[in-house]
């Protein structure tokens, strides 16, 4: 573990009694931690996991989630991110589609890091994301209204 503490959510039970008792857990990039820790500060009464998308695959980890949400009694999973990195965005998309597939899933917040400030990402700017198609046509339609 060395210089982490927040345990990784591969490596814990799904009912561990490091989340049990929580209404709401946080997934953060595992970086966030050791880059970015003031943050976490701001999520004091979530129950904290940790994911790297460079370690783990995507299924993995959310076959992984999908246990945790299944077995506890969460109002809401949130994830952060650093802003950009190609293997943290999978994070917010494995939470969108973990949460397709259980039942009464739980309230979904997405927050990234850019620039020193944590920002708040709509779920629907979440899911547009994962069209490269519809990105297109909306950067497409905001050229029109420039030109």
């Amino acid at each position: 573990m060395g210089v982490y503490k927040i345990p990784k959510l591969v490596d814990i039970n799904a009912r561990s009694r490091l989340i049990r008792g929580f209404r709401k857990l946080l997934i953060i990039g595992r970086c966030v931690e050791l880059e970015h820790p003031k943050f976490l500060e701001l999520f004091n009464d979530y129950a904290k996991v940790s994911v790297c998308l460079e370690e783990e695959h995507m299924n993995m980890t959310g076959f992984k989630l999908a246990g945790v949400l299944a077995r506890g009694s969460y109002e809401e999973v949130a994830v952060l991110t650093v802003d950009g990195s190609p293997h943290c965005t999978q994070l917010h998309y494995m939470i969108e589609e973990v949460c397709r597939v259980v039942k009464n899933p739980p309230r979904r917040r997405h927050y990234v890091i850019e620039g020193g400030k944590l920002i708040e990402v709509p779920e629907k700017a979440v899911k547009t994301s994962r069209y490269l198609s519809k990105v297109a046509k909306l950067l497409d339609s905001e050229k029109d209204r420039n030109t």
